[in-house]
């Protein structure tokens, strides 16, 4: 972003919880997309989001904090998990969101701050603190469902295998390269997930495998 003498943000009308905090996420993003993680800084946010400094600062303690923050906002969450019927079908819908976005600018910002954390013990401990766990407490939404239908034993619902099949998606975004195949997402859930909970994966695959915004649960 080119600097120059936008308006002066004390001028402009006041802006504050949600409405605030979705400007500046918007200017995170847009800056990574722009110019990418490493040039990112708190000034850039601030003047794009026509935001004051220290509105940031009290809000985030550094830029790993408000990337996190910005990329989670910009993601699926354990209130928007979809409800088909069919735990896999539920959880390839979800895979496939995740690797979408991690796929574009959100993707991006993610790679940006874990690369930093693992030079900066400092922003190590911020990631740690702003990390929201958003994949596994979605897959553990999808399994309630899943065990209220009766299609799971709720004795194999445990923490290891919540966190399975994020985990892998997880390795593949970052240590991979190029896109994130549809078929390695459905060998996630078929080879890994559904065996993992007790699910026959050749019995499963007769069900749908796609399904439209229309079908989530709000």
């Amino acid at each position: 972003m080119t600097a120059g003498a936008g308006p002066d943000h004390r001028k402009l009308p006041r802006r504050r919880g949600a409405v605030l905090n979705n400007a500046i996420f918007d200017a995170v993003l847009a800056e990574i997309a722009e110019s990418g993680y490493s040039a990112l800084t708190m000034d850039r946010v601030a003047e794009r989001a026509r935001a004051s400094k220290a509105s940031l600062y009290r809000r985030w303690p550094g830029r790993a904090a408000l990337v996190l923050d910005a990329a989670y906002a910009s993601m699926h969450g354990p209130d928007t998990v979809p409800d088909t019927g069919s735990l896999r079908l539920d959880t390839l819908t979800v895979m496939r969101q995740a690797a979408r976005l991690l796929e574009g600018t959100v993707g991006q910002a993610v790679r940006g701050v874990l690369g930093e954390a693992l030079q900066n013990p400092e922003v190590a401990a911020e990631v740690r603190e702003f990390t929201h766990g958003n994949a596994s407490r979605m897959m553990h939404e999808i399994l309630a469902s899943a065990v209220r239908r009766g299609e799971c034993d709720p004795d194999l619902v445990t923490g290891f295998r919540l966190e399975a099949g994020p985990a892998l998606l997880r390795q593949r975004f970052i240590f991979g390269s190029g896109p994130i195949e549809d078929d390695f997402l459905v060998g996630i859930v078929d080879e890994v997930v559904l065996p993992l909970f007790g699910l026959d994966p050749g019995h499963t695959r007769r069900a749908p495998e796609t399904v439209t915004e229309g079908e989530l649960r709000p």
